[in-house]
């Protein structure tokens, strides 16, 4: 499984109040980076953070490997739903894009890659990199909720490729 994460995305998910500090935003990059490394080690997943720099980044885009982990900085001008959406077609239905943007999510769906909100990954790396991989298993309310009693209650392919990605995660 390749995950690939609309950084800035999930660095502010279920935040009201963010930052403009270059050096905060610098420090929480490197603690998401670090949450990120121990959930792919937990995991063994392949793990791509995507950041924005189409602001105040660089001419061209910036790749690098820290942890274990790929990190890309959009160039200048370019946003990082538009490298993700690059990523997505290059990936396939492989990979599984954490992003709240329903833009990248629409497209991401399209090209059958699973979609996860990033506040739902940000809740599962928390409590997997807080708890022991024996004691993580699927959540008792997304068991309950699924009766199987034959096709007239089967999910959307949608859904089932979205809850086959959570199970995994």
């Amino acid at each position: 499984m390749h995950l690939i994460v609309d950084g800035y995305n999930l660095l502010h998910a279920g935040r009201s109040i963010v930052s403009n500090n270059p050096i905060e935003l610098q420090h929480e990059r490197d603690r998401l980076i670090d949450q990120l490394s121990s959930y792919r080690l937990l995991k063994e997943c392949e793990v791509t953070i995507v950041f924005d720099g189409w602001q105040g980044g660089w001419s061209t885009e910036k790749r690098e490997k820290k942890k274990g982990i790929e990190l890309i900085f959009s160039k200048l001008g370019e946003k990082a739903d538009e490298v993700i959406k690059r990523l997505v077609k290059e990936k396939g239905s492989g990979a599984t894009v954490v992003t709240s943007d329903h833009d990248v999510s629409r497209y991401a769906e399209r090209m059958t890659a699973a979609v996860i909100r990033s506040d739902q990954f940000k809740e599962k790396i928390e409590r997997a990199v807080a708890r022991p991989v024996k004691e993580i298993e699927p959540e008792e309310e997304e068991r309950k909720g699924i009766k199987k009693k034959g096709p007239s209650r089967r999910l959307s392919k949608r859904e089932r490729r979205r809850r086959a990605a959570l199970k995994k995660l």
